[in-house]
């Protein structure tokens, strides 16, 4: 089956897992926008959903999407694991990550190469150019490079927008110590240089990301949810960057980036109101998009046997939780 029926078929047929409901068998249970939380004792099982969001709202479910971020997490996991500690246990299905029970701190490190996305607009609309409390110099371009790195926190919330924050407010309200925080600088910048590295070497831009950190049960610094994902990350294609911004055209990219201007631009929709219908050609588009960038960054090829196999995939999951004794 090509893939595009294969896609397509997946979509008319519901395989997708929207949501999981197995929190009468757990210690505890959330459901954030993408992933869905189990507690185990001193365990988290991280289930993967299919859900897109995109303005802080889930918007609608893609085929494959919540496999690519799982084995892209776990891809990147294990390939910075020497560079940063993280919390990953074990990776026992395509759509699930078993991890070390962690305390999350309550702000999110957005590191940027280039000025682009929120951050543009933000540049674009404020006199002083001022993002998180940094000033960053006049007469920046769209898409331009940056001269170094800059770090851009902002708070985490569980329900509407996060908000951008300064090093200085962080520090001031004590929502992070400043060792801690200096520690969290240092993780930062040692993870996007090793993603920036990777990348590279496969033909891609690192443009910007986000990181999470909590503290494991002997206090110690870990990163935590997921690192250099379709969803937390913005990939372009390095060969025609340059030509691109020369012509003051965007990027090619790969990420999520192309749905939130089709949202903003065909659908008037930038996370305001009720949330618009998603066409078909759209999801497919997303999905061979998602793809992509997993065998990309990763060099492998993506595994469909998980569709396969012909067994929806939270029956699939529900089987692998049972084995694993998780679930009765």
């Amino acid at each position: 089956m090509a893939l595009d029926d294969k896609i397509l078929d997946i979509l008319q047929n519901d395989y997708l897992i929207r949501e999981t409901n197995f929190q009468n068998y757990f210690d505890g249970f959330y459901r954030g926008k993408v992933r869905d939380n189990y507690i185990a004792g001193d365990k988290r099982v991280i289930i993967a959903s299919d859900r897109l969001s995109a303005f802080d709202r889930v918007i609608t479910a893609v085929p494959f999407k919540g496999q690519v971020l799982n084995q892209s997490t776990a891809f990147w996991f294990e390939q910075t694991k020497d560079t940063v500690p993280n919390h990953v246990l074990s990776v026992p299905d395509p759509n699930v990550m078993v991890v070390k029970q962690c305390t999350p701190l309550p702000i999110e490190i957005v590191i940027r190469a280039y000025i682009t996305g929120s951050a543009w607009r933000s540049y674009e609309e404020d006199p002083e150019r001022t993002i998180s409390g940094i000033m960053f110099p006049a007469g920046l371009a769209k898409n331009q490079k940056l001269d170094a790195p800059v770090i851009t926190p902002s708070t985490k919330s569980d329900a509407g927008h996060d908000e951008a924050i300064s090093r200085d407010e962080i520090l001031a309200r004590e929502i992070v110590k400043n060792d801690l925080y200096s520690q969290i600088e240092e993780y930062t910048y040692k993870l996007f240089e090793k993603g920036t590295e990777i990348a590279a070497k496969n033909g891609l831009i690192l443009v910007d990301t986000k990181y999470e950190f909590g503290l494991d049960a002997d206090g110690q610094l870990v990163v935590i949810d997921e690192i250099h994902t379709p969803d937390s990350s913005r990939f372009w294609m390095a060969d025609s960057y340059q030509e691109r911004f020369d012509a003051q055209e965007d990027p090619e990219v790969l990420d999520k980036e192309f749905f939130r201007d089709w949202l903003r631009n065909e659908r008037n929709f930038s996370g305001e109101g009720e949330i618009p219908d998603v066409d078909d050609d759209v999801k497919v588009a997303l999905c061979k998009k998602y793809i992509k960038n997993f065998e990309i960054n990763t060099g492998q090829e993506f595994d469909y046997s998980s569709f396969d196999a012909g067994i929806h995939p939270i029956a699939r999951i529900e089987s692998r939780l049972k084995e694993l004794g998780y679930i009765a």
